[in-house]
Parts: C-alpha cells; sequence; structure tokens
C-alpha cells in the first residue's frame, strides 16, 4: 500500500524507507496489559473499541506483535532501548535501565523533535526513591531522552504523590480511592497499595467508587487533550501518553461497566489449566501464577466478570483516545501526526484459568499494534512476526532520526509506505529467566539459564497452547531444529543478569 502522505513531500532513504522532507508529528499510546485479541478490530466483537477500530480502518494492523518480556518494567526498558532483556538485564521488575542508556526517545531528539511523556512510564524503581512529589522525579526520564515530562504512575498508589492524587484529593475523592487500593493489598505489608490483589481473589471485579470522569485512565485522557491544545512550540512533537489500565485491578466504575450489562462478553479459547509435568524448571513460575490468579476458585462467571470489568476499562482509554484524536482534529494537525496505539504486554483474563502476565503464553505476550499514517490509508492487516523493538525503531525511521548502539528494532516502515514484505523468522520474548521463541508455525519455551526446553507448542494445530509437545518423541527434531537455529545462537550471549533469578539461578554479571 502506498500511503497518501499529506504532510510534505517524500524523499528515499538509503534502506529504501520513505520519509516526508517535511518531518510529521507522532503520537505513540502504550496502555498498560492490554491483550491483543480484546479490541474490535482484531475480531472481539463484545469489546467496544470504536476509536481503535476507526484507527485501524485507516491504518494498518499488526496480528502477531510480541513484546520483549511480559512483564512492565522488561518490556518497557525493551522498548526504550530497543534491545532484548537478555541483554539490558532488566528481567524482573526488581532493575532498570541506566539513566545513560541510548534511546529512542535521545534519538528523536537528535532529529529536531520535542519529545514529551505524559502518564505512566514505569522505568526506574519509584518504590526506592524519597521524593515530596513525582514532578521531583522528572530528571530520571529526561534523562532518557524526554525533554518534557509529567510522569502519574499506575493505578496503585505509591507513597510519593502525583498529579493524579492532587487531582483526587481537590475533588474530595482521595480516600476513597485509597482504601479501593488497600482493600485490595496483600495483608500485613504493602499497605500504600504496591503490588495489590491478594486480599481479595485476582479475578475479584468491584467498581472503583469514583465519578467516571476521575477514573484514573479517564483523567489521563484529559490531560492528553490539553497537551495537545497547548501545544504551541515550533518543533514537530513526540508524544508519548502513558495509560494506566486495564492494568489489575478490574476496577473500572460502574458507569464504565454498565455499557457491557447486556452484552455477551467473549470467554478464552481454553480455560484447561497448564500441564507442570515436564516443564522442568518453568513449572515453578507456572505454578506460583496459578496461585497468584487464584486458579482454584475461578469459575467461568468470575472470568466472565473479570472479562467484562476489563472491557469496560479498555473502552475508558478508546475514549480517551478519541478525544487525543478529535483533538488533533481540531487544531489541523491529525494530517500531519502518526497515530500509534500498543501496549507494554498482554493479560492471561482467564485463559489457561490464568491472570495476570508474566508466563510465556501468546495471551501474555501477544500485544496490540495499530499504526495509523498521516492523512489515513487503506486498511491493511499484517500477520507477519513483529517484535515490540521494531516499534520504536519505526517511529526513528518515520522521523529520519539516527539508530540507536546495540538496538535490535527494524523498522517497519517499508511495508507501511511500499507493501515491502516485512516479518521476523523468529521472536523472542524474556523473563524470570525463561524465554519463548516463535516461529511462524511453533513456540519453544526454553529455560535461559540450562538452555534447555519446558515446552513446545504447535500453533497452527493447536493455537490455544494446551498440548505441551516436548515429550512427545515426534517432536524432538523440532525441538532439536529450533535450540540449534534460534535459542543456541541467541544465548551464545550470557543473559545480563543484575541478580539471579528466583526459579533458574542465572548469571550473575
Amino acid at each position: 500500500m502506498i500511503l497518501p502522505w499529506r504532510h510534505g513531500t517524500v524523499s528515499g532513504r538509503a534502506e529504501g524507507s520513505i520519509v516526508a522532507t517535511s518531518a510529521p508529528n507522532i503520537v505513540l499510546v502504550m496502555s498498560d496489559q492490554h491483550r491483543a485479541d480484546m479490541m474490535g478490530c482484531a475480531g472481539d466483537a463484545s469489546v467496544q473499541t470504536p476509536t481503535l477500530d476507526a484507527l485501524a480502518a485507516e491504518g494498518v494492523c499488526f496480528s502477531r506483535v510480541s513484546c520483549q518480556g511480559p512483564l512492565c518494567m522488561p518490556s518497557r526498558a525493551s522498548f526504550m532501548t530497543e534491545r532484548y532483556v537478555r541483554d539490558h538485564g532488566v528481567f524482573t521488575n526488581w532493575e532498570e535501565i541506566g539513566s545513560d542508556s541510548p534511546t529512542y526517545a535521545w534519538a528523536l531528539r537528535e532529529a529536531g523533535y520535542h519529545t514529551s511523556l505524559l502518564g505512566k512510564a514505569h522505568l526506574y524503581l519509584d518504590e526506592k526513591i524519597e521524593a515530596s512529589h513525582t514532578d521531583d522525579l522528572a530528571g530520571r526520564l529526561q534523562a532518557l531522552g524526554f525533554a518534557e515530562v509529567l510522569e502519574t504512575g499506575d493505578k496503585f498508589l505509591g507513597k510519593i504523590p502525583t498529579q493524579y492524587t492532587d487531582y483526587l484529593a481537590g475533588r474530595g475523592l482521595l480516600d476513597a480511592y485509597k482504601k479501593h487500593i488497600a482493600d485490595r493489598s496483600y495483608q500485613g505489608e504493602n499497605e500504600d497499595g504496591q503490588n495489590a490483589t491478594k486480599c481479595v481473589p485476582m479475578w475479584d471485579s468491584t467498581p472503583m467508587p469514583l465519578p467516571l470522569d476521575a477514573y484514573v485512565d479517564a483523567w489521563h485522557g484529559q490531560q492528553a487533550v490539553r497537551w495537545i491544545e497547548e501545544y504551541d512550540r515550533p518543533e514537530p512533537f513526540f508524544l508519548f501518553v502513558g495509560f494506566p489500565g486495564p492494568h489489575d485491578p478490574w476496577d473500572a466504575p460502574a458507569d464504565a461497566v454498565a455499557r457491557y450489562a447486556d452484552c455477551d462478553i467473549s470467554m478464552p479459547r481454553s480455560t484447561k489449566r497448564p500441564t507442570i509435568e515436564g516443564t522442568a524448571r518453568y513449572g515453578a513460575l507456572l505454578n506460583s501464577f496459578l496461585w497468584v490468579s487464584d486458579s482454584v476458585s475461578m469459575t467461568d462467571d468470575a472470568i466472565r466478570g473479570m472479562r467484562r470489568a476489563y472491557a469496560a476499562d479498555i473502552s475508558v482509554i478508546d475514549d480517551a483516545i478519541g478525544r487525543m484524536v478529535a483533538a488533533l482534529e481540531r487544531r489541523g494537525l491529525l494530517d500531519d501526526t502518526w497515530f500509534v496505539y500498543t501496549s507494554d504486554h498482554g493479560e492471561m483474563a482467564g485463559n489457561h484459568g490464568l491472570m495476570s502476565k508474566c508466563v510465556l503464553y501468546e495471551s501474555a505476550v501477544r500485544v496490540p499494534l495499530i499504526m495509523r499514517p498521516p492523512g489515513g490509508c487503506v486498511q491493511g492487516v499484517v500477520d507477519a512476526l513483529v517484535e515490540h523493538v521494531d516499534v520504536p525503531a519505526t517511529l526513528r525511521d518515520i522521523a529520519g532520526a539516527p539508530g540507536i548502539p546495540g538496538g535490535e528494532g527494524r523498522s517497519l516502515l517499508p511495508r507501511l509506505s511500499d507493501g515491502v514484505p516485512t516479518g521476523r523468522e523468529v521472536t523472542v520474548s524474556e523473563n524470570w529467566g525463561f524465554a519463548c521463541f516463535e516461529t511462524a508455525r511453533h513456540k519453544l519455551v526454553v529455560d535461559e539459564d540450562a538452555c534447555a526446553p519446558c515446552q513446545l507448542f504447535d500453533l497452527a494445530e493447536d493455537p490455544a497452547e494446551d498440548n505441551n509437545l516436548l515429550l512427545d518423541p515426534q517432536s524432538a527434531d523440532i525441538v532439536e531444529e529450533l535450540m540449534e537455529v534460534h535459542v543456541r545462537p541467541f544465548f551464545r550471549t550470557a543473559p545480563a543478569r543484575p541478580h539471579p533469578s528466583l526459579f533458574t539461578g542465572g548469571h550473575d554479571t
């Protein structure tokens, strides 16, 4: 497909991509924990996403995008640096990338962009920092390339006030918010709500007792609209908007859930619990997340309630994005702006009787990706294998920005601009010392430190990933080919580990 560039003439680049001589603006929206298949444009008619559907109808939707790690900080560190988890070492939420790391945001600044971050970043360990307000911590994100920072954190209220908590306090709503989060915290610890979910089952979907307009994702949308309306600098802008939802708790306000009152919400393709036998040390991670998920008490009705609340929060975000698009249009900027939507990782949402992320099933690893160019284009769907690091590489290509040292991203712009086939032979996602290698047909899960296979799925015959073929003698040749062609070469570079993995031991660096 040839894109109808409307913001300037086009010129060729050495790599064969097409960029405009007049640099376009870029808006990148990254939600938190939005699985790829729960959007109308992804085939789930039960989820109300009219804005995302409209962006997809005027852009390209990528259906097989794997994040580099199905957990917030590993995924976001890879996105920022275009490097694998193996290389940057943020393999859990306990570490952070160095403040001197080369990033795509710095590359965009070098290309003349004003870079702004609004919302959730989750790129450093804020729970270990003393500060009077998150505004005082802006320098940490400025060091990673963002010239302007309005950071607000996630749904869980930490000890440091944010502009969102200031807003709730001003409306007399902060105490109700704090109580709702605290009621979902671990008993006896983390009273501030960090890492909530064990006072109630993971699948609990009690609505947040706030007006819809004061809900965390609705508020973030309002701030993004205001930023767009007030932007008055001469440089093209890159605006990163990080929504805290639809991450747990599944607490969309009652008014948002009411949209789904008469909706037959989609259910998981399979709720069959993982077979632990034959998964080696990976079985310990699976068992841990069966416990975290309260899988024993998770009924179909519990899954349905969780997915209804989860979909309601997705719709809140979709509404907010709609207001952002309208603001761009009012200012005459939409035809000069790339609009990109993605998420940091997926959500199990009942698949395999699991919730949350961290495991290496498709529901946790796959992320949405919609890219709408300036002026729109003929709708397209790309089913080729794509890695999340390819997204910031594409943004750099759009901007004519320089590369990142050690970066693994591959621009998708050739596929977007002139239909050149773009896809990978294999995608890699890593977490807690394990990794999955996905090809067009198979997925192999391996123990990184032992360099040993743990699970094998035939995605063509078993798209639900229910049947681990690893112990089937007829699969031995497939396993060996995947290990020899993809796994062993990848781990000739040992994983960087600031601390050993709880599950595999790990490499100290």
